[in-house]
């Protein structure tokens, strides 16, 4: 009995030693998205230059060629292709029908590579997982020496989990041409993404080539330049006035950007705007507007959309449908995208035209007016082979009948659509949208707003958990989405989707179970490495540290709360103007402060400072927790913490939401300041923000006052402030300086801007008035 006892220890000892160097072995396995089922075996394959890819046919070969000119670069030798199986050292393509379209398995041995798939996506997407399991120098531009040109022997079975897994560029807003959208699909296929839907019409530009209607391009294409203002604070333009910025692509180019794609099973889908969000086709035919009116490509933001196509001419969807007749031919996608979201219909509530159509379809209002709009273009678009695929305001007035709805505003669009039967692409702001902030406002370049880190984009999941099982089969899969409004390079392109779209590239194609937040974040680093390589300008938003303030007023303390995205993250800090280094303390729980510090905090990694460094200066001033008299109320809107937040120590930042700021709309602000007793003082300090963009304005002037009595107050100095256009968003102190003097109150007036330069009421935020 002790001998069985005995054996039965020895065999689970075994197994638990198995699994042990199984899941150590698993760890060393970085390949985003995470396959479905991997397994590691003993032993490495190594590439050199007599390894041969075994190829049948040109577009096998094509498939190769990726890689092949990968080991050029960054090895200095190129494998081999042939056609005939060698004894060892190969690299072999197999088709078993039986997979699905895009499921692979990828077998590693030390003799050889076998990449099973049913087609030409498999193939390609067992090569990305090689190329992950390579180290990272395969990225590198330029040879590499000293490097293992291996990889681990595993076997990896692997398929996604959704259909569509997207990517759109908003080309509109700002232009980007054929090189960097080829560049985008590389990066995708990288990642086993396999949809890039094409922004090709907004108010702000049409950036397709349509041939029967030159103007497009000629007009519509062009707007003037006016990127030295912040983007919803440009002025109207005038028609007549030249548009010189912008551009726009030919439907040669356009071809050639549909064939790179196919080469690596991504689908391109162009989007074509309709009714609304077509400033830049009427500008350039205004006839296709209800009133005929003649307008500017717009330079910026256009709220609320009243410029759209008229409904009630039958003009109009002759143009549309010539429109589509060109673009249709370049696009082998079964998806044409109409829009169809945000049309402010008032034009059409006043149009005879429309009225008219209304009338003759007996239709009962607008809303039903675009359902048949929508309806009547679908149905043309059916006739040519296509499917319509449109935002989820199409629900609006009723569905048509073979639509698949793209839901934005959250998922309720979506599982309204999928309840009816209709297919359904997720791709809701809170999680998809990213021309959103990433990281704090203060660090970040200037975004749209909202804040979607990547730790928010990994938690997304299309099927939504009220869904029936039949419902959630019409959920095709998900999309991030990059409106360009705030994206005027490719370089804060690229800044802002990588690497949130590896996160998403994962939601999408991995299943679920398998998807762990701890599991990606060491999976990461190894990413990261190879985005270096390749000169992606990616945001390290995630490594920065953030706070969250609290103030004890009756106890004049503040309570600072450290963080980033990563899990069991190393954060240490320092007080005072000290040396972040080995001895900095490491930060555990949160850091209580007393008196004027300067705060000073990283992350470490192996006992050395890593990433941006945090700083934060918190200022005690004389009149904290002081009673406050407001001679004009903030708004409702936007009150802060109450009577003492602008003495209370916590500063607010670039997000103007983030419940430091009081806010006053036209008014001036004026505040006496209660010290309770004469103290001795020699500056008084206001904290503004100017974000024009959003109708915020630094104030014009401000001026401070004391008083002993309350009654009786001296001027001791004022600072004056001339608007000037400012293209980002600022904090900025007024300080006022003066001899010291004693005094019991003070009094701050901060004059109101009033009037933007676009005739719109402007708001005055302040977050803090310190009196020294």
């Amino acid at each position: 009995m002790k001998k069985f006892k005995t054996i039965i220890s020895l065999i689970l000892l075994t197994i638990s030693s198995f699994v042990s160097q199984e899941i150590i072995a698993q760890k060393k396995i970085n390949i985003i998205p995470k396959p479905a089922n991997i397994v590691v075996k003993e032993g490495k394959f190594q590439f050199s230059k007599n390894t041969q890819f075994v190829v049948k046919g040109d577009s096998q070969k094509e498939i190769a060629t990726a890689l092949l000119n990968k080991f050029q670069l960054a090895a200095g030798w190129k494998p081999l292709i042939t056609t005939k199986i060698p004894k060892s050292n190969y690299i072999v393509f197999k088709v078993d029908k039986t997979f699905h379209r895009e499921a692979y398995k990828l077998d590693v041995s030390t003799k050889g590579v076998v990449i099973t798939a049913k087609e030409n996506a498999g193939f390609i997407y067992g090569l990305e997982s090689i190329r992950q399991l390579l180290p990272t120098a395969i990225e590198s531009k330029v040879v590499v020496s000293n490097v293992k040109w291996e990889i681990s022997n595993v076997s990896i079975t692997d398929e996604p989990r959704f259909q569509w897994r997207g990517l759109m560029l908003d080309l509109s807003r700002h232009f980007f041409d054929k090189s960097y959208i080829e560049e985008t699909i590389d990066r995708l296929a990288m990642l086993k993404m396999n949809v890039l839907h094409l922004h090709l019409v907004d108010d702000q530009g049409w950036r397709i080539e349509i041939k029967k209607y030159p103007r497009l391009t000629e007009v519509g294409a062009w707007r003037v330049n006016q990127e030295n203002v912040i983007w919803n604070a440009r002025l109207t333009v005038n028609p007549d006035e030249k548009g010189t910025f912008g551009g726009f692509l030919t439907q040669e180019e356009l071809k050639e950007i549909v064939k790179y794609a196919q080469l690596r099973n991504i689908e391109i889908i162009p989007e074509i705007e309709m009714p609304a969000h077509v400033s830049c086709a009427i500008a350039a035919y205004p006839e296709l507007a209800c009133f005929n009116q003649r307008i500017g490509v717009p330079s910026g933001g256009v709220w609320p959309i009243t410029d759209i196509y008229c409904a009630g001419k039958e003009s109009t969807f002759e143009f549309l449908q010539n429109v589509l007749d060109e673009v249709i031919p370049i696009f082998p996608s079964k998806y044409i995208h109409i829009g169809g979201d945000e049309a402010t219909k008032t034009n059409w509530e006043k149009c005879p035209l429309c009225q008219k159509r209304m009338q003759d379809e007996g239709l009962k209002n607008v809303h039903e007016l675009q359902s048949y709009f929508v309806k009547r273009m679908e149905k043309y678009i059916n006739s040519k082979g296509k499917k319509l695929i449109g935002w989820d305001e199409i629900l609006e007035g009723g569905l048509a009948p073979e639509a698949t709805v793209m839901s934005w505003r959250g998922t309720q669009g979506g599982i309204e659509a999928a309840e009816q039967g209709h297919d359904v692409v997720m791709t809701p702001g809170t999680h998809c949208y990213f021309d959103h902030y990433q990281g704090p406002q203060n660090e970040e370049p200037l975004a749209f707003g909202g804040y979607t880190p990547l730790s928010k984009v990994y938690e997304f999941d299309p099927v939504v958990p009220t869904m029936t099982p039949e419902e959630a089969k019409h959920i095709l899969g998900g999309q991030a989405n990059l409106w360009s409004e705030y994206i005027p390079t490719t370089q804060q392109s690229e800044y802002m989707i990588f690497p949130r779209i590896a996160a998403l590239a994962e939601t999408l194609w991995s299943s679920k179970e398998a998807r762990n937040w701890n599991d990606f974040t060491n999976r990461l680093p190894s990413l990261l490495k190879r985005y270096d390589y390749l000169g992606i300008n990616y945001a390290k938003s995630a490594y920065l540290i953030t706070a969250t303030s609290t103030a004890d007023l009756d106890k004049k303390i503040v309570k600072l709360a450290l963080k980033n995205e990563f899990p069991n993250a190393d954060i240490r800090y320092v007080l005072g103007d000290k040396s972040i280094d080995a001895n900095a303390i490491k930060y555990t729980d949160s850091i209580a402060i007393s008196e004027t510090t300067l705060l000073k905090a990283s992350l470490f990694e192996n006992d050395k400072a890593v990433g941006k460094f945090f700083t934060d200066t918190i200022k005690f001033h004389k009149a904290v927790g002081s009673k406050l008299n407001f001679k004009t109320p903030y708004d409702d809107n936007y009150k802060a913490d109450g009577p003492f937040s602008l003495v209370n120590i916590l500063r607010g930042t670039k997000n103007f939401h983030d419940g430091q700021w009081q806010a006053w709309l036209v008014k001036d602000m004026e505040v006496v300041i209660d010290l309770e007793k004469e103290k001795t003082i020699k500056q008084i300090v206001l904290g503004s923000i100017e974000n024009q963009g959003s109708g915020i304005y630094f104030p014009t002037q401000v001026s401070a006052f004391v008083s002993n009595d309350g009654v009786t107050y001296k001027e001791v100095g004022q600072v004056t402030h001339p608007f000037a256009i400012n293209s980002n968003s600022e904090l900025k102190d007024f300080k006022i300086n003066f001899n010291a003097l004693t005094a019991r109150y003070v009094k701050v007036v901060a004059t109101n801007l009033k009037k933007s330069p676009k005739g719109e009421d402007s708001w005055l935020f302040i977050d803090e008035i310190l009196v020294n």
